[in-house]
């Protein structure tokens, strides 16, 4: 029997083995979408922070910034307007304000910060003016497909559940077969140590297509998130995100001895990365020095470029580097995992 073929019926046997489990079912499919309705429409924040807010470079935007600086939680700067714009959108800003035609405040009323940062700035634009009477300030609430805070909460929201699957999914699953003895038993056979890790992989990897369409589906279809990105573009990414984290799996896999230990692991592995990467606040909030480490984490990198294909109609070519992250990632992991590995 020839290594492809092996692969290929170690992967359905795995296969079988998990569609037979309802409890994959459950965590596959219907455990993404409650988190998203749950996360995407009552996500509520801890207490108020700094309020980032960027003024839009023109006539009264060196004054206005003044203004906002004199309030201790306000960090401002002044920003062209596409650049504003943009990090309003990828939530690096709280609030836009644009001075070239009156003071116009631009934020998400969904957003606790955003509706902190207009209260805070107001005031200070109110305080600056030496007025007692109500400075007249308009307000435009954001309400267009894309640049709400459930649009950009669900492709970090995917990109969480791919390396949950990865992970849990491959490195649970070798941990509990050798704790349960069964991995022993392929010793006395002539199949190769790479072929039963990589069907793991495909097993995964498989389900991970239905993962990702009934996801998607419901994100766009009951939440009104926008896809504008090419198609192609957005599953090479989540095949690549779904290799990086399955070799993740691998080395854990490799590594633990136990299901007990597994647990540990990917817990250590995933926590980082679920509170830095991105998932549910913009990563630029961290220090300026350690963004460079956060890029470097793979979920960083997969939640990067899944917001400019989905939100931003942007091609797979604009994000070669995001891609080399997380090849590197999947790769090297893979290859650690198979120089450990054991059968007993």
């Amino acid at each position: 029997m020839n290594a492809v073929r092996v692969v290929l019926e170690l992967t359905r046997a795995r296969l079988l083995q998990m569609v037979r489990e309802p409890e994959v079912l459950f965590w596959v499919f219907a455990f993404p979408i409650m988190l998203t309705m749950v996360l995407g429409l009552a996500f509520r924040g801890g207490g108020p922070s700094d309020s980032k807010i960027a003024v839009v470079a023109g006539p009264g935007a060196e004054e206005t910034l003044a203004a906002l600086v004199r309030d201790e939680q306000i960090e401002a700067q002044v920003l062209e307007r596409e650049e504003a714009q943009r990090r309003l959108r990828t939530g690096a800003v709280d609030l836009v304000v644009e001075t070239a035609s009156g003071t116009v405040l631009r934020f998400d009323e969904a957003r606790d910060e955003a509706v902190t940062a207009r209260l805070r700035a107001e005031a200070a634009l109110q305080a600056a003016a030496g007025r007692t009477d109500p400075l007249a300030l308009g307000h435009e609430r954001l309400t267009e497909r894309g640049s709400r805070y459930i649009d950009w909460l669900v492709p970090g929201l995917l990109g969480l559940n791919l390396m949950s699957t990865g992970i849990w999914g491959v490195g649970f699953a070798l941990a509990d077969s050798r704790q349960k003895k069964l991995i022993k038993r392929f010793l006395v056979t002539p199949m190769a140590r790479s072929s039963f890790l990589l069907s793991f992989v495909l097993a995964r990897l498989v389900l991970l297509v239905a993962e990702v369409v009934v996801l998607i589906l419901f994100a766009c279809l009951v939440l009104g998130v926008p896809f504008r990105g090419p198609l192609g573009s957005f599953a090479a990414l989540c095949l690549f995100g779904g290799l990086a984290f399955s070799g993740l799996g691998v080395l854990i896999g490799s590594r633990a001895r136990t299901s007990e230990g597994a647990s540990g692991l990917i817990n250590l592995s995933m926590m980082p990365m679920g509170l830095a990467s991105g998932v549910f606040f913009s990563y630029e909030r961290f220090s300026e020095g350690l963004q460079p480490w956060i890029r470097a984490l793979p979920l960083t990198a997969l939640n990067d470029a899944l917001r400019g294909v989905m939100l931003e109609g942007r091609s797979l070519a604009a994000f070669l580097p995001e891609l080399g992250v997380m090849a590197a990632w999947g790769l090297g992991a893979f290859w650690l995992g198979l120089a450990i590995f054991r059968w007993k």
